[in-house]
């Protein structure tokens, strides 16, 4: 994806890892317990700056947390993005899509979704969601449309912040 397309609204889905469980502050949420293992958290980017500027901030370290999804970024490790370009907001239909998929949970219900009617836009899985298995659940969600394309965070990293 070219710098110029990033620059453009859309939806996307960051994939990380948790190497091991931890207590963590978050927010108005307070202390919740999060478990180790992979992660999926949905948001959108329809704001200045399109996905680049999302994800800008979701590419560059923590310094003070702005969501509750930084809280639990601090000590992950951001593997890489899943991402559809278009005016159209896919981020509550894809949070409702993650919900659905077995071997995913939702392990705290409000995450992310502060704003919404979602029970969450978190999602953790013990293993490392299959590629195809997510790409299958989001153009789903997505009605075939906009294409869902999956981004290594190390080369959305070079494209993003140079």
């Amino acid at each position: 994806m070219t710098a110029r397309a990033l620059k453009e609204p859309g939806t996307y889905a960051l994939v990380f890892e948790r190497p091991r469980p931890a207590r963590i502050e978050v927010g108005a949420l307070g202390e919740l317990a999060v478990a180790a293992g992979h992660f999926v958290y949905v948001g959108s980017a329809f704001g200045p700056g399109g996905l680049s500027g999302r994800l800008r901030h979701h590419l560059r370290p923590v310094d003070r947390p702005r969501w509750h999804i930084d809280y639990l970024r601090s000590d992950a490790v951001l593997l890489g993005v899943w991402l559809a370009r278009g005016p159209r907001s896919l981020e509550h239909s894809w949070a409702k899509g993650l919900a659905s998929l077995s071997g995913i949970s939702s392990p705290h219900k409000g995450l992310g979704a502060s704003d919404c009617r979602c029970s969450t836009h978190l999602f953790h899985s013990r293993r490392r969601p299959a590629g195809p298995w997510i790409r299958d659940c989001l153009e789903r969600c997505s009605d075939g449309e906009p294409r869902v394309d999956y981004h290594r965070a190390d080369t959305l990293r070079h494209r993003v912040l140079g």
